[in-house]
């Protein structure tokens, strides 16, 4: 049985192959708040606690400490948002509690090297500064293949597969 992020790069291999982001490649699922399932956004206070059912009457499974992490919203049921974490591990929130705000994280995936940031959406282009694994960056927008982002000061482009929090292949405005 593949692991959650084994999973998530499988499914981010056949999109990029198709040109699609998960959404798409299997046809636009929307929940009932008429938003496409599965789609990003972040947390957007904290404590958040993070819940085994949707509702109060389940367990905390475990409380998010830093706001702007991104989380992928994967069932929507009432209030309650069924999100997924960059580690995989899954449970509910309130949707008050999130965010549409754009955020990402910096490989979680792998312990380094560090990934460079772009002076412009070109690989080729001048380095202007490294990102370790996990650092949480704003994305301003992204044309599919490169994101633009932001983190203490430090502005630029970063390769879109180097990004947890965006889908490979996604256009964000």
């Amino acid at each position: 049985m593949l692991n959650a992020l084994a999973r998530y790069a499988l499914i981010a291999m056949l999109a990029v192959g198709s040109g699609a982001s998960p959404a798409s490649a299997q046809g636009i699922q929307r929940g009932p708040s008429g938003y496409p399932l599965p789609r990003f956004a972040s947390i957007k206070s904290f404590p958040v606690n993070v819940r085994q059912g949707p509702s109060r009457d389940h367990d905390v499974a475990w409380t998010f400490m830093r706001a702007g992490v991104p989380v992928e919203i994967t069932q929507e049921y009432d209030i309650w948002f069924r999100i997924r974490d960059s580690e995989g591990q899954e449970g509910w929130v309130q949707k008050t509690l999130l965010s549409g705000r754009r955020t990402a994280l910096i490989t979680p995936w792998e312990k380094g090297p560090n990934a460079p940031v772009r002076d412009k959406p070109d690989q080729a282009a001048r380095v202007t500064a490294y990102l370790e694994p996990m650092v949480l960056v704003d994305v301003a927008e992204c044309n599919g293949t490169w994101c633009r982002i932001a983190v203490e000061g430090i502005k630029g482009w970063i390769d879109q597969t180097k990004v947890w929090g965006v889908y490979p292949g996604e256009k964000v405005e």
